[in-house]
């Protein structure tokens, strides 16, 4: 991995921290707040690609299990990693990946559409059908109740992918998958 690739990621991984500082928005019937860092997966898996954003999020996750409070709402620590977001957090570098291999296989014929229909599956669809089973588990309630329960996060979710997908096409030329293709 060359040392581009490195600061690409630590940068991102801070980048995710963040979005970390805006304020959680809790629900009442779930026990996963809404949070602005899943926008700064898909941005991680859109703008540098599968390796380097999946080790972003690696990163970003070994940095909170460290302690360091990057988590919405201040949180961080191992006990964040066994708790009803422990699912949702532990998808993150396998979506960032899943978000960059496809977004490499497209990035010669890059659109909006093609980019937001990534970010939706992997993103928003993946995450999920990690993380509400996983937080079900925890929680002690079935799996069909977390499913459902997740739903409450795709309005936001959806809206998510869209912006991340259009500050991607007006970073295409910057993006390290650019320097890789080309």
């Amino acid at each position: 991995m060359r040392t581009k690739e490195m600061v690409y990621a630590a940068l991102f991984a801070a980048f995710i921290g963040v979005l970390g500082m805006i304020p959680p928005i809790p629900l009442g019937f779930i026990p996963v707040p809404i949070t602005a860092q899943t926008l700064g997966v898909m941005l991680a898996g859109s703008f540098l690609g599968k390796k380097t954003g999946a080790l972003s999020l690696i990163l970003f996750i070994v940095l909170v299990a460290l302690g360091l409070p990057l988590l919405s709402g201040g949180r961080g620590g191992l006990s964040v990693l066994v708790g009803p977001s422990a699912g949702y957090i532990l998808s993150w570098p396998i979506a960032a990946f899943c978000i960059g291999y496809m977004t490499e296989k497209v990035w010669s014929t890059l659109r909006t559409w093609k980019i937001i229909v990534i970010n939706l599956v992997f993103g928003v669809v993946l995450v999920s059908a990690i993380g509400a089973p996983v937080m079900s588990i925890i929680t002690h309630t079935s799996v069909w109740a977390g499913l459902v329960g997740a739903t409450t996060f795709l309005p936001g979710d959806c809206i998510k992918a869209i912006i991340a997908a259009m500050i991607v096409l007006q970073l295409k030329a910057i993006s390290p998958i650019e320097e890789n293709v080309a």
